[in-house]
């Protein structure tokens, strides 16, 4: 209702989340850990789970927005690709997703399989967010 009066960041978080609830409905369904993670990282930048609960159920309402740099991109790509992983089952169509979602970030696509899978084995080796971005950059040289 009053989302002419929203900040950019406002917007990218919605966007972003809204991006989440799309990736964790790629398989079909939204698995009850998928939907705890989407409302921990909206409540991690200051929103409600009820606001998360009512921005993915009326995703159509939400006009996309790019994040604004290289960092932005990076965590939104992280996010996705933590979310694929939730509830342990990479699906064909949540893979899919990531890499298309990467690419309309801004990343490159001869490179967005690579980066994903990176992502995804520090993810799964127990690496910190920031290790896992500082090995992305020595890859993506941005």
């Amino acid at each position: 209702m009053f989302s002419f009066f929203e900040s950019e960041a406002e917007k990218k978080l919605k966007s972003h989340i809204t991006n989440l609830g799309a990736l964790a409905k790629a398989d079909g369904h939204v698995d009850p850990t998928e939907m705890d993670f989407i409302i921990a990282i909206g409540e991690r930048h200051g929103m409600k789970s009820s606001e998360v609960r009512d921005l993915l159920s009326n995703v159509q309402a939400v006009k996309p927005q790019l994040p604004s740099n290289d960092t932005e991109r990076f965590d939104q790509i992280y996010d996705l690709v933590e979310m694929m992983l939730a509830d342990g089952i990479v699906d064909e169509s949540e893979m899919e997703f990531c890499v298309n979602m990467a690419v309309r970030l801004g990343f490159k696509k001869s490179i967005v399989g690579v980066l994903v899978r990176k992502i995804s084995i520090g993810v799964k080796d127990g690496l910190s967010r920031e290790e896992i971005r500082q090995d992305a950059q020595a890859f993506l040289n941005y």
